[in-house]
């Protein structure tokens, strides 16, 4: 591992890359603002190495970072529907910054947009960050560890801890978007392959917050358990995907059980290379990138709309409305603990 200067936030804070190297000359470097994956740099088949997800040169343009480029999400990931929510008989209410909903706890103050200290390893590099009880309006004292690996076996291991000294919201991800053809090959991920390990979605109302429904794939544009291009229907006149601009939503995982599994395949036929995910989570939000804005990027690439996508593994968007998905409250006692890894 090496660490370099990466740059300094506009209220003059230090801001530090890792960068972590295996055996195969695969590389990632992460940043302590935001536990920003900045690069992923990944070997294909015949030795040829690009890096396969969108990013910034430099730290100002990820203190804007409308698409979340890298970042880790939290307290909560995703939607919640009314930006309010009860637990233990307390209401909370948290930013009202999608329509009348919250996303992604707080577009500015989130943990996408902090500073996080770290500790240096051989092979990885830990991150935490603490937010105090009713930071951004959600309940506990939680401190937040966020650790990357990177193995020999082209892993690139996401561990993520929380404690909280009361019952609280508790549900991060990584937002990395991946383009296995390379970040700036220029070309979209339509022709990608997705294989999902999940026979279920959650559908969505306007605001893609979910219905409540656990609802099948089989028969509909939203079954990927086969393996099947993105591109193929993705403009389909499907009422779930006329919602949400093509593929942003929430897939429940085959057999969960809170084991570490398999959850995703993707490959390309522009690049020999794939990507196998893995996670104990019973969720994982597949998004296509609907709504990548016209922007420059690292190394002179150019990103836009479906440039990239992400498979954000988390508890289901809305859970805490919703009684009949999985819990994402976590206290005293009941720590949180996840793992993703992402294989090449």
């Amino acid at each position: 591992m090496s660490k370099r200067l990466f740059g300094t936030t506009k209220d003059g804070k230090e801001v530090y890359a890792f960068t972590l190297t295996n055996a195969n000359k695969m590389q990632a470097e992460v940043i302590n603002y935001g536990c920003i994956l900045t690069k992923l740099l990944v070997p294909d088949a015949d030795g040829k190495i690009d890096d396969v997800v969108l990013g910034f040169d430099t730290l100002a343009p990820y203190e804007v970072n409308p698409s979340f480029f890298g970042a880790v999400i939290a307290p909560s990931a995703n939607r919640i529907k009314d930006a309010k929510f009860t637990i233990d008989g307390v209401e909370y209410k948290v930013d009202v910054n999608d329509g009348p909903n919250n996303l992604h706890s707080h577009v500015d103050k989130g943990a996408h947009k902090q500073v996080w200290d770290y500790e240096e390893g051989n092979n990885s590099v830990k991150f935490t960050y603490e937010y105090k009880d009713k930071e951004l309006g959600f309940p506990g004292n939680i401190k937040f560890t966020m650790t990357y690996t990177l193995t020999d076996k082209n892993e690139l291991i996401l561990h993520y801890n929380a404690v909280s000294d009361k019952n609280a919201l508790i549900n991060p991800t990584n937002h990395s978007y991946f383009n296995l053809a390379g970040a700036k090959s220029g070309k979209s991920i339509l022709n990608h392959v997705l294989k999902l390990d999940a026979s279920n979605y959650t559908p969505v109302v306007a605001g893609a917050i979910p219905t409540g429904e656990i609802a099948t794939v089989k028969g509909t544009v939203m079954d990927f358990t086969n393996g099947r291009r993105v591109g193929d229907d993705i403009d389909d006149n499907f009422e779930q995907l006329v919602l949400t601009g093509g593929y942003d939503h929430n897939f429940v995982v085959d057999g969960y059980d809170k084991s570490l599994r398999h959850i995703a395949t993707v490959t390309t036929p522009e690049a020999k290379r794939q990507m196998d995910v893995y996670s104990n989570l019973p969720g994982v939000q597949f998004y296509a990138g609907n709504f990548i804005a016209d922007q420059d990027g690292k190394e002179g690439a150019k990103y836009t709309k479906r440039s990239a996508l992400c498979l954000e593994t988390q508890f289901y968007p809305d859970t805490i409305h919703n009684a009949n998905f999985p819990s994402c409250v976590f206290g005293p006692g009941n720590d949180y603990d996840s793992e993703t890894i992402y294989k090449f």
